[in-house]
């Protein structure tokens, strides 16, 4: 049987001969050929390559967002799809370590010849941080995300005030902990006054949680990035993962909290590395290196609310009991007929 597409060669279909011919080490052009140019441009365009795979993926998982309903189907979707990312993300933080085995005297052998060039003129990295909300954009995964927790529907219920039995039962865990601090007999007067004041602080975030006008004042003063919807809505997924109909929703969230971390690794990695190459110089591309680098570990992070949910989560064992229909839709109930 004819098969229906014509023939492809494996140099063809990568078109190898492009491909192999795109490094053209500076060093060689001017006559003085430095040896480790030709690992800096191939992990260099090895990393551009895996940037497009990256906004392949996430442009897809937006597009799955975008509309005013998501079906649960494409949230399984989207998991796959972030895995995926934070799986090539792995591989990015690696790849370092190919790049550290050029020294810094054999970077300075064809550095200056480099000079505007810097990774900062990355046009996809930018998109990446662009995409996921780093910077706001009319359709970054940030804003649509909180736009889908937003529609979640079990948040109030005829008759069931959940969110009076969950404060009901963090009064009661920072009631025990408050009096195991104080009864505690190794601590000396001191640390009992700071873990106390610990406690305070825990307290004080938990009112912010439940109080809206408190955790709106926060947002806009730059401490949240959430709408308090949002954030309870991810929270009650936190509490609920073992109900089935939460569980992909919170693998969801749970992704993008590894991409940020990821994303955040590879940057202070990133900023360790060029610390070692060029100490504090500034960078190629007229920055302060090291220092700003380090700078955007935390300051570029975009999911910082789903962080902080662990300083809500209680022990399943205090969990409110949910009403048994509630239950029921959660768990993928059907009644025999």
């Amino acid at each position: 049987m004819d098969k229906p597409y014509p023939p492809v060669e494996y140099q063809q279909y990568l078109e190898l001969a492009r491909l192999l011919d795109a490094q053209r080490p500076k060093s060689a052009e001017y006559g003085r050929p430095a040896h480790d140019e030709l690992l800096f441009i191939v992990v260099h365009q090895v990393y551009e390559l895996w940037f497009k795979q990256i906004l392949h993926e996430l442009d897809s998982v937006i597009e799955l967002f975008q509309q005013d309903s998501v079906d649960e189907r494409n949230i399984g979707v989207a998991v796959s799809r972030l895995n995926r990312i934070t799986e090539i993300q792995k591989l990015l933080v690696d790849q370092l370590r190919v790049l550290e085995t050029m020294t810094p005297l054999d970077f300075l052998d064809f550095r200056d010849m480099l000079l505007p060039a810097s990774g900062f003129q990355s046009q996809q990295f930018r998109r990446i941080e662009g995409r996921l909300g780093v910077r706001r954009e009319a359709a970054s995964l940030f804003d649509l995300v909180e736009k889908w927790l937003e529609r979640t529907p079990f948040l109030e219920l005829p008759g069931y005030q959940f969110w009076a039995s969950y404060r009901a039962a963090v009064e009661q865990m920072l009631a025990d902990d408050r009096r195991t601090i104080e009864t505690h007999p190794a601590l000396t007067p001191e640390e009992r006054s700071v873990q106390l004041a610990e406690l305070d602080r825990t307290r004080a975030s938990f009112e912010a949680l439940l109080d809206e006008p408190t955790h709106e004042r926060l947002r806009a003063e730059g401490q949240r990035r959430l709408s308090h919807r949002a954030t309870l809505a991810a929270l009650l997924i936190q509490l609920y993962r073992d109900q089935p109909i939460l569980h992909l929703p919170f693998r969801f969230l749970t992704l993008l909290v590894d991409v940020d971390e990821l994303l955040a690794t590879w940057r202070y990695r990133h900023a360790l590395m060029v610390h070692r190459m060029i100490g504090t110089k500034i960078g190629t591309g007229g920055s302060s290196g090291h220092h700003y680098l380090m700078g955007t570990v935390e300051r570029n992070k975009v999911f910082t609310d789903l962080f902080n949910l662990s300083t809500f989560l209680i022990p399943r064992s205090a969990l409110p009991d949910l009403p048994p229909d509630l239950e029921r839709r959660l768990g993928f109930y059907f009644p025999r007929e």
